[in-house]
Order: C-alpha cells, then structure tokens, then sequence
C-alpha cells in the first residue's frame, strides 16, 4: 500500500462503541440517489464463527434503521466452513501443466497455482476446463478477459485462497469457495438480526451479487451503484462487512 492510500485510509478511520469502520464517502447511483457507505473492520474470521454474532458485534453499535448490509462472501464461506484446505487437494498432470500458462502473476491471485487449478478442476470436470482454457488462450490476444471463468461457471470466479504470497497465512493452506446456498443464509441472517443482507464478491474488477434477503429494499442496480467502487477494500484491511446507508 502506497503513502497516498495510507493517508487516504488514515483520513477515513472512525472509532465508535469500541468498532474501527472507515467512511467511504457518499455515492451516487445512476437514478439520481445516493449512499453512504461505512466499511466495518473485523477480526480475522475464523471456520465455524457464528454470522449473526459477528453482525451483533459488529454492525449493530452503527446500524440506523434504513440501513442495509452487504456481507462479504468469503467472511460467509470461513463461518459456514465452505472451504478446502491443501490436503484435500492433489494436483494431477493436467493442473501442474496448465497453471504455467495462465499468464505473468506475482500475487497468487488467479489460477497461477496447481492446487486451485485442481481444486476447478475437481469441482467442473477436465473437459471443461480444458476447453476453457483453449478458449482463453485463442481470445486473449485480443483483449478479451475472463473468458476462462465463464467457460467453467460454477462459481470458480470466487474461490479464494491457495495464495503463495497472501498476507495471511491461513490462505496459503486453504481456498473458500462461495457458499452453495446464499440464498437460504441471506434469509437465515435477516430473519435472526432485523437488518437486510445481501451476499457480495466483491474486488476491484466486478461485484457479484450473489443473494439478498427477502424484502430487500434495494434493486440489484441500486445494489450495484452502492458498490460501484468497491468500498470492501483490499482483503488484509479486514473489512468485509459495508453498511450502506440510502440517503
């Protein structure tokens, strides 16, 4: 992180009842209205931690009625344990092979890793992966990106995890894999804390929705525009939780 995003992240730094949140600012959305957005610093969550606590933790001291919660999809799959760690995952001929074709990276992030190669593989068949990344390789020289992980779908955008050079060590033994049932937790969530909640992967490149609860009383593009800049952060900032205040 620059000094530049410090200072920037120093400046939005608030305190109250004991939580850190950052202010993000307002936004507007493309029907004219606006959002508030407070960014909830949590402790690193753990496997099996209880959802609705973590909401009464810690987006309860700054909940106003109207306010809504986007609940990070990672933070969902460590406490409902939809994860894999590295001993259940054995990297075969064909994820060994491929992972050194998916590109110049220094991070970990994508499928530059034989474990999370594997771990898709497992979860979508080699046929169609392998058919991914055909297709990937003939359209990427002509600007066309992420045709690997819409070729496989089910979910492979938003594991998480198996990252060499994480800031956490835990990520670098384990993937999370977006919850199978988002729906039914959107709902599950709202119904024991009062307060709507909608299911987002979000990073710097997309927001994917991936449920709200019954009753939400934001559109999808409302949603989307609420979100447009990623409020969630970088991943070691620890913020997964966003309350989004309608203005």
């Amino acid at each position: 992180m620059g000094i530049i995003a410090s200072r920037n992240l120093e400046e939005q730094r608030r305190e109250a009842d004991g939580i850190t949140y950052f202010d993000r600012g307002d936004v507007e959305g493309k029907d004219g209205r606006r959002y508030s957005r407070y960014a909830i610093q949590t402790h690193f969550v753990q496997r099996g931690e209880d959802q609705a606590e973590l909401v009464e933790r810690y987006v309860r001291p700054l909940y106003q009625p109207g306010d809504v919660l986007s609940f990070g999809a990672k933070v969902m799959a460590m406490c409902v344990e939809s994860v894999k760690t590295r001993d259940e995952v054995k990297p075969g001929f064909w994820a060994n092979l491929l992972w050194r074709f998916a590109g110049i990276n220094t991070t970990g992030v994508g499928m530059h890793e034989p474990y999370k190669l594997q771990l898709v593989i497992d979860m979508c068949g080699l046929p169609r992966v392998l058919l991914a990344a055909f297709l990937s390789a003939v359209t990427k020289p002509f600007g066309i990106k992420g045709v690997f992980y819409r070729v496989c779908g089910k979910g492979v955008g938003g594991i998480d995890g198996f990252y060499f050079r994480s800031s956490f060590d835990v990520y670098k033994q384990l993937a999370l894999i977006n919850p199978p049932n988002p729906q039914e937790l959107c709902d599950k969530l709202y119904q024991q804390t009062g307060i709507p909640v909608v299911l987002m992967d979000a990073n710097d490149l997309q927001r994917d929705q991936l449920a709200k609860s019954q009753g939400f009383p934001l559109s999808d593009d409302q949603i989307q525009d609420a979100m447009q800049d990623n409020p969630s952060g970088q991943g070691d900032e620890l913020t997964p939780l966003i309350l989004i205040r309608p203005l």
